[in-house]
């Protein structure tokens, strides 16, 4: 992967800073991405003793500083050969009738309209070299619903409908689209969830082996990795203990 250049949305957390990790410790050079510039600054420090570090502060909701961030990029920066559209969140485990529509906004403005937002800046420079690679982090809650999950499943659906999209519409472009379908993984996303209650997200991985970040940072690169004739189209990935959203052997 010596020359190779990944943009990663989502980059200060979770699967977004282990994906960095895992990519800039085999030679991938990176632009990291996310809201929160102290992250993004020890970030950098950290991985630009491994790799060359470009830094991108912006929200992925605001639809002109995701393109205005994307045209600042220079030299080696501006050739991105994988997108890695990680940036994604849920917000409460509500009824439909009792969640909040600041909620359903904030998961539909980031999950899928800021994937939007990135690919659409990012694809015609892919395009023009006929070459790239897009993965989009999805979620199990793409494959199913489940009960309190509706906006946010409906989210992670649309993320399934708009891989599978792409995927046909860029066919002949010589561009590899592919998406990741998580389950349950220990991050900070509960927290997010559960508005910073601790004590409840940490309830949610308690009694079972979930997966970790690494552990789908470690997929990421199995994925881009593979011969280039080859394209891992989509992926489900649960630890072992969950058989489905709902379903989750707990000791």
């Amino acid at each position: 992967m010596h020359n190779t250049t990944a943009l990663i949305t989502g980059a200060t957390s979770g699967i977004g800073m282990a994906t960095a990790r895992y990519f800039a410790k085999n030679g991938i050079n990176l632009v990291i991405c996310g809201r929160r510039q102290e992250k993004l600054d020890a970030l950098t420090v950290e991985l630009e003793k491994l790799v060359e570090v470009h830094a991108l502060n912006f929200d992925v909701r605001e639809r002109d500083k995701v393109q205005d961030a994307i045209n600042s990029l220079t030299g080696k920066f501006s050739h991105i050969d994988i997108l890695i559209n990680n940036a994604g969140n849920a917000h409460g485990l509500d009824t439909f009738q009792e969640a909040s529509l600041d909620d359903f906004d904030a998961m539909l403005d980031i999950n899928v309209k800021g994937l939007l937002y990135v690919t659409k800046a990012l694809l015609p420079q892919m395009m023009e070299r006929k070459s790239g690679h897009i993965i989009n982090i999805g979620s199990t809650a793409g494959k199913e619903v489940y009960p309190k999950g509706n906006v946010y499943c409906a989210s992670k659906h649309a993320v399934d409908a708009i891989n599978q999209g792409m995927r046909l519409d860029l066919n002949g472009h010589n561009i590899r689209v592919g998406a990741i379908h998580p389950g349950m993984v220990e991050t900070g996303f509960s927290e997010v969830r559960f508005k910073g209650n601790k004590e409840k997200a940490d309830k949610v991985y308690q009694g079972f082996m979930p997966l970790k970040a690494e552990d789908i940072a470690d997929i990421i690169y199995f994925v881009v990795t593979r011969p280039y004739h080859v394209n891992i189209a989509d992926l489900v990935v649960m630890c072992t203990d969950q058989a489905s959203s709902t379903v989750v052997n707990k000791n």
